[in-house]
């Protein structure tokens, strides 16, 4: 009888902690899912403000700088040359690399991401500096 009993009052109190539970449910079920939808919903903006805005920002000033490029600026290509805008196509610069003028290679607008002349100095600059 008094195995009968216990379980009879376990049975009870877990009815009773479902009742309760079930008034206090609201619409999700439970107030702590509010809270996970309100933390996923704080780390997407978190997301986007530290990784997709900056990056958006940075596209939209990197191609503002190269239409604002025009032929005879010195620029720099992602690969690292430097040279000078010898004409401008739709897509396309043709820069001139080196000393050689007659060397013009056709570069992507894309490709630019300087508008910028090199530092060149000469070898005896150089050599002072190091000692």
């Amino acid at each position: 009888q008094t195995a009968e009993a216990v379980s009879e009052a376990v049975t009870e109190v877990a009815q009773a902690a479902a009742e309760s539970a079930g008034e206090s449910a609201g619409i999700f079920g439970s107030s702590g899912t509010y809270v996970w939808i309100l933390y996923f919903v704080g780390m997407i903006a978190l997301m986007y403000f530290i990784m997709y805005r900056p990056q958006k920002k940075r596209e939209k000033e990197m191609k503002e700088m190269q239409s604002s490029i025009k032929t005879g600026d010195w620029v720099m290509t992602s690969s690292g040359f430097y040279g000078k805008v010898a004409d401008i196509c739709d897509q396309v610069f043709i820069i001139e690399f080196g000393m050689n003028k007659g060397v013009r290679v056709p570069v992507a607008k894309s490709e630019v991401i300087g508008n910028k002349e090199p530092n060149i100095k000469s070898g005896s600059t150089a050599g002072e500096e190091k000692e």
